[in-house]
């Protein structure tokens, strides 16, 4: 067994052992094992768990074989964090989550079976809980700098987050009232940005995402965040914080100011805040917010528009188009796995939760060819 696999075992073992209620010693005393401190061993990794405590731990946890071996789940090792509308329930995300942890966990794992280890160091923001908002919009134009967005950083966002800061971002259909979510497993984050939003508000989500991954540590974010819920504490803090940062980062002063400046002479500020919105690829109500923030618009602007007829509050959806599902990378591991013979087309189909048409239609859709019935 590798150390690989006992690492997994360990921290699947510890999972449900917590999830059943046990305690390590009751754990030990159920199973015939001496000592607590023999649990505790195997869930860090330390000991293997033989073949024989294996079979005799199963069903007193009420799992079985493959919810040990399976490397394309993720068991115990992920965490995430959503952001959604109201009233969006707790079991809606349970459900979710073991449905996007199984695609983490097949990237993943077809990923090193061609050679490409996890990657355990990354970017980080010099960012902690005592940083001001101004100390996050700092961090977003500095980023855009660093990473060379340019004038117009959403249109290069997602690859630079790919390539540059190995992020796995996948486009994919979500619950109502979920927008995006960020998750962090040993060795790789991933972006998940629902499909189906605007391209304004998949932009932002992508750029907030960012934010949590790049701060997990310092500033961790609560499992769900509601969008647009006006709470006070730290919490709001750190939602406040990536709000700022994706803000300056998708709309930098330096190319922000210059725009709107040009569209002066639109008729009505409607208008012109849209037309601004739509050359740097957001919503209107954020760039409203962005250029108040930035002393563009003063409070008498404010409360002069009407978002309603800003975009992005009920014109949002005017020509965008949704995302293929997943991304190039994903279904790029997908296709060689396939042709390969590494992975059979039932189960690929079953990992991504789609029929056989739809998973050959997703590697169509980055060019690649299909050997199989569809």
């Amino acid at each position: 067994m590798s150390m690989e696999s006992t690492n997994r075992i360990g921290s699947r073992l510890k999972a449900a052992r917590e999830r059943s209620g046990l305690t390590q010693q009751q754990l030990a005393d159920a199973v015939g094992l001496r000592h607590r401190q023999t649990v505790a061993s195997i869930e860090s990794g330390e000991r293997r768990l033989s073949a024989s405590e294996l079979i005799g731990i199963m069903p007193v946890l009420g799992v079985d074989l493959d919810y040990f071996t399976d490397p394309f789940r993720l068991v115990g090792e992920g965490q995430f964090s959503f952001r959604t509308s109201a009233g969006v329930e707790p079991q809606v995300l349970d459900r979710f989550e073991q449905r996007a942890g199984m695609w983490i966990a097949t990237y993943r794992e077809l990923s090193r079976e061609e050679g490409h280890p996890p990657r355990w160091l990354g970017y980080k923001l010099n960012l902690s809980a005592d940083s001001s908002f101004e100390d996050a919009q700092a961090a977003g134009e500095a980023a855009v700098e660093a990473w060379g967005l340019g004038p117009r950083p959403a249109e290069r966002l997602r690859s630079v987050m790919e390539d540059r800061l190995h992020v796995l971002v996948l486009h994919v259909d979500m619950p109502p009232g979920v927008s995006g979510a960020a998750s962090r497993v040993p060795g790789l984050n991933c972006a998940l940005i629902n499909r189906q939003e605007s391209t304004g508000r998949r932009k932002f989500d992508l750029a907030h995402e960012l934010f949590h991954l790049l701060t997990w540590d310092a500033l961790p974010p609560e499992r769900a965040t509601v969008v647009n819920q006006r709470v006070r504490g730290s919490k709001w803090r750190v939602e406040k914080l990536a709000e700022n940062f994706a803000a300056a980062l998708l709309m930098p002063a330096p190319a922000l100011k210059p725009a709107w400046d040009s569209e002066a002479d639109a008729d009505d500020m409607h208008d012109r805040i849209n037309k601004v919105a739509s050359q740097f690829r957001v919503s209107s109500p954020a760039c409203k917010w962005r250029l108040y923030n930035l002393g563009l618009l003063s409070k008498r602007d404010l409360g002069g528009i009407e978002d309603w007829r800003l975009s992005g509050k009920g014109h949002a959806r005017c020509g965008d188009r949704e995302r293929p599902l997943f991304s190039a990378s994903f279904a790029e591991r997908l296709s060689v796995a396939l042709d390969r013979g590494r992975l059979s087309v039932k189960r690929a189909a079953a990992l991504l939760g789609v029929s056989v048409t739809l998973l050959a239609e997703i590697l169509h859709d980055y060019g690649h060819e299909t050997y199989f019935e569809a």
